[in-house]
């Protein structure tokens, strides 16, 4: 029998949703999906799927999120029907995790709960009073989960770990899953540089990025352009088009379908930035972004900043462009630098990644409902918190 799942989604329009639903249905599991979404039109369907859709929320707005899950608590019978029968709860972000501990406590009492969380927000490494509150809170809600997923080992080690999370962790990393086998590996030739054209694609929210990659290409001249696709945060960039309309060999082309537009827009490109300020030290530290993988699996070389995880995972593929801090200075010399013999050993040293590094495959997805059903994992770390306080060892997969 087919495992149920109830999806409570902080964004039923963010694309990393719909894979996640894709990777359960491939792995055996029958979802029912319901959520919050960021865009202002209602939301029917993801992936074919029926949808419950809980309202809209804005990204940034902590307490605007707060306000809409207490309603949200309000009229929780709403997804009584989808929620009971559940075998698994899974619930992405913390917002999520109170409406699913309080949905599983009234209608799916046997079900397991799994929190997914593949960012930690900045308020919950605040030392302000908020922060304190946050924390608690979510420590508090801890004691109801019976497995943490994630996708980057740096968020186990670094926060998971310290703070006492004594629950088995499944970390799934955000590799491409293709539409199809043939979705992948598609011919890789691209125009010859100079201009070298450095894509930024995904979530646009670092302002720092932005204006990095201005000084590069103001002081390449024409030699490097940068080409922006994806959704900007309006918590960030009031108005992104002003935010850019006199920078110069910069363009913004617009959002994009993923995973369908994927092959084109990476085609386009030679590099691929892979690089996040926007919570420096925290939580941009320890992800492994989409766009890494993504760039990877259709040739472009990603861009990383060394000293943090995703620097460190491409060398340990030995493969992409890890620049070092005064960022601007050694990404001028790069370029000017680079010619078409040394972006050919760049493209080669890509070229060499297993695919498994970067797509996921069906055995993956079975893994994974297994794993959210059955409360198994294949592989066991022990992970030691430095204060002293975790004792239990935590159980990770990559």
């Amino acid at each position: 029998m087919a495992p149920k799942i109830a999806y409570f989604a902080h964004d039923l329009t963010d694309p990393a949703v719909e894979r996640r639903i894709r990777m359960l249905e491939l792995g055996g599991g029958t979802v029912k999906l319901l959520g919050f979404r960021r865009s202002p039109n209602s939301v029917a369907t993801v992936g074919g799927l029926p949808v419950i859709d809980l309202g809209r929320t804005q990204d940034g707005m902590l307490a605007r999120r707060a306000m809409s899950i207490v309603a949200a608590l309000v009229r929780l019978d709403i997804v009584a029907e989808y929620v009971r029968g559940c075998d698994v709860i899974l619930a992405r972000n913390l917002e999520m995790l109170v409406l699913a501990v309080r949905a599983r406590n009234l209608y799916a009492p046997r079900a397991r709960l799994v929190f997914e969380c593949l960012d930690v927000h900045s308020m919950l490494v605040s030392d302000h009073s908020a922060g304190r509150l946050l924390r608690f809170l979510e420590t508090r809600l801890w004691d109801n989960v019976d497995m943490l997923l994630t996708s980057s080992p740096a968020f186990v080690h670094n926060y998971f770990a310290p703070r006492g999370c004594r629950v088995p962790v499944k970390i799934v990393e955000n590799k491409l899953l293709p539409l199809d086998d043939g979705n992948c590996n598609v011919h890789r030739s691209r125009p010859e540089g100079p201009p070298w054209r450095i894509g930024w694609f995904g979530m646009i929210r670092c302002r720092k990025s932005l204006e990095i990659l201005t000084a590069l290409a103001r002081a390449m001249q024409g030699a490097v352009e940068i080409v922006i696709r994806g959704r900007p945060s309006a918590a960030v960039f009031a108005n992104f088009d002003n935010s850019i309309r006199d920078r110069p060999h910069i363009a913004y082309a617009g959002p994009y379908r993923n995973p369908e537009d994927l092959p084109d827009i990476y085609q386009e490109v030679h590099f691929a930035w892979a690089i996040d300020f926007f919570e420096k030290g925290k939580n941009s530290a320890w992800l492994l972004p989409n766009r890494l993988y993504e760039s990877l699996a259709y040739g472009a070389v990603p861009i990383g900043l060394s000293g943090v995880e995703t620097g460190s995972w491409l060398k340990q593929q030995q493969a992409g462009v890890v620049i070092s801090e005064p960022l601007e200075e050694q990404l001028i010399a790069f370029f000017q630098n680079l010619n078409q013999g040394s972006y050919a050993r760049l493209v080669e040293a890509v070229d060499t990644i297993p695919r498994a590094r970067t797509v996921t495959g069906l055995a993956e997805c079975t893994d994974l409902v297994n794993a959210l059903y059955n409360g198994i994992v294949s592989t066991e770390t022990h992970l030691s918190d430095q204060s002293g306080g975790l004792h239990k060892s935590l159980r990770a997969t990559t």
